[in-house]
């Protein structure tokens, strides 16, 4: 929380991102990976673990470290914060390029240590600024998605699953085309969500996240001349995967080129998409009665009548998805697409990721306040289920087909098509059918409200 309320009150009115003012708290985590002090920390992180596997090169000329020394190091990294984030700003409005203003930034913070001043000018050694940049960016992701986006996925699936095994016997109307149609549970339905959600959370946490460190143009051309002798590939790999937790991609350009991070905002896109159908399906059964939502003390729904409950978690849920959906989208075809070996459109496009990923969650969040305001009315479920006795034509005319009678869907349509029957006409017409006792007692005992077939049963797997 800011120190002083007024000042931090003023930034949300005059914020011109509502992710900075109006909803700042709802998606403050994500500011610890993606925000512009995040990035310069993961740069200054990378400077410091590449300049700390030099010193691991049993090589004359690259300096030594002993243990204490690549603690400090490591502890710059460790302890970066507001001051640090600001003092590299304020070298980058001499430089006017954010990657050589941390390089002079850590350049520094060694200078008066007796034990690092040699290894000075070995920051940022031979490097290309998008050595850094994608190794940071990549950081950034995987340290969001494992610990923000990913928890908070659980948390909808968790509270979906929850609700499908409440809600699994409770029958209820289906529509189709928006019309009624064979009943479903309401269980079973967000069961469907449960099953869907648990495939596009796999492809989320499963895109591998890849980086390199190899070069003004991926060709290792400055080490190779500095130092002919040294595995520049092998010590690249090591560095990637060992010490900065990434998988390495050996073929590049100046820049990796985010094939990964196109499908990881794909498949986050695609996942929203789902959240998107829920939400508007929970629209339309608020509105049908289905649910009603729990009161808040002094919350208003109309400003002009008292009466209304508006379903607004699940409209700015989906909102929100869309606007992160527009930018996603736009992530996973534009950022691998690069003039020749390297134009700089990715850069301004990568500072974006927050606001994406920020919509995302903002969304979630929206989504799962308004399913934890709903409470069912099963009264609602059964009063609709009891006036379309039509659904059970379905069970009817199959049941006539098994035992060979003749037109049994043509006999069904003429009686039921575009008009109400009630149950008591459709037992008669199962009377006068000439099928076996049992099967004719099994029809006669159908209910809209008992004919769910499997569907508790498979919400209750889920």
């Amino acid at each position: 929380m800011h120190p002083n309320p007024d000042v931090a009150r003023a930034a949300e009115l005059n914020a011109l991102s509502p992710l900075d003012g109006r909803y700042a708290a709802k998606v403050e985590p994500l500011a610890h990976w993606l925000s512009e002090s995040a990035l310069m920390r993961e740069r200054v992180y990378v400077e410091i673990e590449w300049l700390i596997a030099l010193a691991d090169v049993p090589a004359a000329d690259f300096p030594r470290l002993d243990e204490a020394a690549r603690k400090r190091l490591r502890a710059v990294a460790a302890e970066f914060g507001t001051v640090q984030a600001a003092r590299i700003k304020a070298i980058e409005a001499t430089t006017n390029h954010d990657v050589k203003a941390v390089e002079y930034f850590l350049k520094e913070q060694v200078r008066d240590d007796a034990a690092l001043t040699a290894a000075a000018e070995f920051i940022h050694f031979a490097c290309t600024s998008e050595d850094i940049n994608n190794t940071a960016y990549a950081r950034m992701v995987s340290g969001a998605r494992a610990g923000v986006l990913l928890p908070a996925i659980d948390r909808i699936r968790e509270r979906l699953r929850v609700m499908a095994h409440g809600f699994a016997d409770q029958a209820m109307l289906s529509r189709t085309h928006g019309q009624s149609a064979t009943p479903t549970t309401m269980g079973k339905e967000l069961a469907n969500v449960v099953a869907r959600l648990d495939r596009a959370r796999e492809r989320v946490a499963g895109v591998e996240l890849r980086a390199k460190m190899n070069g003004a143009v991926g060709n290792y051309n400055a080490h190779v001349v500095a130092f002919p002798d040294l595995d520049w590939e092998a010590f690249a790999r090591q560095v990637v995967e060992e010490r900065l937790q990434l998988v390495f991609n050996p073929y590049t350009i100046q820049i990796e080129p985010h094939d990964d991070l196109a499908e990881l905002f794909d498949a986050m896109a695609r996942l929203n998409t789902i959240l998107i159908d829920l939400d508007r399906d929970l629209w339309g059964y608020i509105s049908l009665g289905y649910f009603r939502q729990r009161l808040r003390a002094g919350e208003v729904g109309s400003s002009t009548m008292p009466h209304k409950v508006n379903p607004i978690d699940f409209e700015n849920s989906e909102g929100n998805l869309g606007i992160a959906n527009s930018l996603l989208r736009h992530f996973a075809e534009k950022l691998p697409v690069s003039r020749w070996q390297r134009d700089l459109t990715d850069s301004t496009v990568l500072r974006n990721i927050g606001v994406a990923l920020g919509h995302s969650l903002l969304g979630w969040e929206n989504l799962l306040r308004g399913l934890d305001k709903l409470e069912l009315e099963p009264h609602a479920l059964a009063r609709d289920l009891d006036g379309c006795w039509e659904v059970l034509a379905e069970p009817i005319q199959t049941v006539m087909r098994r035992y060979g009678l003749e037109n049994p869907y043509e006999q069904l349509k003429e009686l039921t098509r575009g008009r109400a029957i009630d149950g008591q006409s459709l037992r008669e017409f199962v009377q006068n059918l000439d099928i076996p006792a049992a099967a004719k007692e099994r029809l006669q005992r159908l209910t809209p409200g008992t004919y769910t077939g499997m569907a508790a049963e498979l919400a209750r797997r889920i």
